[in-house]
Order: structure tokens, then sequence, then C-alpha cells
């Protein structure tokens, strides 16, 4: 189901995407497939992504991570030209200052 709804999507190449946990259902290879397709459009079509997730894997792929405690936002980090990796592990670090809970991304 989740695959079918982001090829539809992605077909009628919209402006802007919202993306509520992306990747929650898939296995790995298909959530790395999506993630890669996003940033596609993304780069491609200047398709904006609005993306919600907990998983600072899938939110790496971001060129902006906005993180929120508490129902505000706390803190916005941009990707800069960093890699994926060095982003990541921003993100995670961060994760750990807020308190160690991943569901504030």
């Amino acid at each position: 189901q989740q695959r079918t709804a982001a090829a539809r999507a992605f077909f009628h190449k919209p402006q802007i995407i919202f993306a509520d946990e992306p990747t929650g259902a898939l296995d790995s290879k298909s959530a790395n497939d999506l993630l890669q397709r996003l940033e596609e459009m993304n780069k491609s079509f200047d398709t904006t992504i609005v993306m919600v997730t907990h998983d600072p894997v899938a939110a790496s792929f971001a060129e902006r991570v906005i993180m929120l405690k508490d129902g505000q936002i706390h803190t916005q980090l941009y990707q800069e030209g960093r890699s994926k990796q060095a982003f990541y592990e921003d993100i995670v670090h961060l994760q750990s200052v807020l308190g160690g809970v991943s569901n504030d991304i």
C-alpha cells in the first residue's frame, strides 16, 4: 500500500509532497529506495517534501530538519553540503542532547 501511494504521488510530479512516516512500514531496501526517489523529486522537479519522521536516517536525506520538543520548534539543522553520514550523526547527537528520545524529529 505504501509503495503504491508513493508511486501515485511521483507520477503526477506535484509541487509539494506531504510524507507522514513514509518509511515506517517498509523494509530497509524499499525505505532507502523511497528516500532516494524523494530526494530525486526534490532536486529534479523542485518538489518540496514535508516529511514527519522519527527516523534519523530518513531525516538525513533532508536539506533541513526541524526538531520539535514539547510541541514547539526547538531548533533547526541544515545539511549545508555535509555528507548524509555527517548530517545523520549531527541529528543523532542533537536527539541525545534533547533528552535521548527519537520521537522529537
